[in-house]
């Protein structure tokens, strides 16, 4: 099932619509859709690594712009920004993350931004918090690009013999990153 869903997964990374895919997906992770733009950032780099910056720079603007849309619906549709934060296992999250905002303030974005946390928790509270809206554009894309570029320098640099040896073991490493996944969550949830 894996070998098949990689296959998959490398062939459209590498088709025409590619950057077009990735900029979707960049930009709808940002405020609702659920999979990350590192699904196609990383096999699009390894299908053609002399793009990997511009690819990054897609994933960048689209998920900033993504970012607006999603400080929108917490800023003016706040029930749907409630219903999201819900659905991703923030019920309590308005506060919760208001709350992150008043102690920490930038660095909730800086921070939140570089790491696999879902993205959109930060944009929409950021609206439902009425956060600077000029402090939260820059902060967004500077941690954003961080981690789009840091992720298409690595797999630019790096990623032949990391894609040899992911091919070689895609099952234990589909397993491992099942766990590290669910233990991700599980931590987030205890944690936070």
């Amino acid at each position: 099932m894996f070998r098949k869903m990689y296959e998959w997964v490398m062939r459209l990374a590498g088709s025409r619509h590619a950057p077009a895919s990735l900029a979707v997906i960049s930009f709808a992770e940002s405020s609702f859709f659920p999979i990350p733009p590192d699904v196609m950032l990383g096999p699009m780099v390894l299908a053609n690594r002399n793009k990997a910056f511009v690819y990054a720079g897609i994933c960048t603007i689209a998920s900033v712009l993504g970012g607006l849309l999603g400080y929108a619906i917490g800023l003016w549709l706040e029930p749907v920004g409630q219903t999201i934060l819900r659905l991703f296992g923030h019920p309590e999250g308005q506060a919760e993350f208001e709350k992150w905002f008043d102690q920490w303030g930038l660095a909730v974005i800086l921070i939140k931004g570089l790491t696999p946390i879902p993205y959109k928790l930060v944009t929409i509270t950021a609206g439902l918090a009425h956060f600077d809206l000029f402090t939260f554009v820059w902060a967004s894309i500077v941690t954003r690009g961080a981690r789009f570029f840091m992720v298409a320098a690595v797999l630019k640099y790096f990623g032949e013999a990391m894609l040899k040896e992911f091919e070689r073991r895609l099952n234990l490493y589909s397993v491992l990153l099942l766990i590290l996944l669910v233990g991700g969550i599980v931590a987030l949830k205890v944690f936070l």
